[in-house]
């Protein structure tokens, strides 16, 4: 275990909690077996998703500015296990920790907003941290690797970064926006085999699918099929929202392909708390669209 005791403030966002719940279950089934101690920020709001700024900037940056400082007030990072959120969160943070000097009159104004709502103000002390990120420099993969008990000899996996986790703020400290490899290192450290794929890093469809849905489709399943071209047993992503599309969505992306797909997404605390040996069922495994069966058969489950 890490010598410091970890926690954080966590923002489990919309998605996690209604059409992914197996997400939130598995995250709390992950941080309880790892001793990471989450405060739910109960008062939060959606974060937007990146639509409230096509309205209006100010909007996204005052309903984000008051979900930070719920948890600036317990004096925690912000944790979040979407890379949409991660992605709106994080660059509001860094926007608004810029304006601190150069534009202090609109941050002020944000500040105005919240008092009249009776919220404590943005203040700029704390930081935004997606799971993956937590489990790879706060945990640390030496220490995660300890707590496997059940290696994931054999299964291919093949990441799914999406978007909005690698390129939505200005800079990640934690990895490379075009190249990176910090779900591939935990796949390692679980025992598994990283499979990769030119569409690893790229969009999942998921936003344009409301108007554009034949792009949608032809983006999820262009990934689909080179992952599995690529000898993938399994998706894995750290996102709900590209979980959606590529999962919910695959039978529709599938029929669109005019191609069988059936290849499994999950998400990454699943997959992770599959080697710390918790039970399939714990995780939501048998909640998802695409069956994960072949899955748990490989790892004789």
């Amino acid at each position: 275990m890490p010598s410091l005791t970890l926690k954080y403030a966590y923002f489990p966002g919309c998605v996690a909690q209604g059409a992914c719940g197996e997400l939130y279950q598995s995250t709390a089934a992950l941080t309880k077996a790892l001793g990471i101690e989450l405060l739910e920020l109960k008062k939060a709001s959606c974060c937007g998703s990146g639509t409230f700024k096509e309205d209006s900037r100010l909007l996204e940056d005052t309903v984000n500015a008051r979900n930070i400082a719920l948890a600036e007030q317990l004096n925690l990072p912000l944790l979040t296990h979407c890379s949409t959120c991660q992605g709106v969160i994080g660059h509001v943070d860094e926007r608004l920790k810029d304006f601190q000097t150069s534009d202090p009159a609109y941050l002020n104004q944000i500040n105005g907003l919240l008092q009249k709502q009776n919220c404590s103000p943005y203040q700029g002390t704390t930081e935004v941290k997606h799971l993956l990120w937590a489990l790879v420099t706060d945990y640390g993969l030496d220490e995660l690797q300890k707590r496997v008990t059940r290696k994931l000899s054999g299964l291919k996996c093949a990441a799914f970064y999406g978007c909005y986790l690698l390129r939505a703020q200005k800079t990640i400290p934690y990895d490379d926006p075009y190249q990176p490899e910090s779900m591939e290192n935990v796949f390692r450290t679980v025992g598994a085999t990283p499979v990769y794929y030119p569409g690893r890093t790229q969009c999942c469809g998921w936003p344009l699918s409301s108007y554009a849905t034949d792009q949608a489709f032809q983006m999820a399943g262009n990934h689909l099929d080179e992952a599995i071209a690529a000898g993938a047993d399994c998706l894995v992503t750290p996102c709900p929202l590209c979980h959606l599309n590529l999962d919910s969505r695959q039978p529709e992306v599938a029929k669109f392909m005019g191609h069988k797909l059936d290849l499994p997404v999950l998400h990454l605390p699943q997959l992770v708390a599959l080697a710390l040996g918790i039970p399939p069922k714990a995780l939501g495994l048998d909640r998802h669209v695409v069956s994960t069966r072949s899955v748990l058969e490989k790892l004789g489950l």
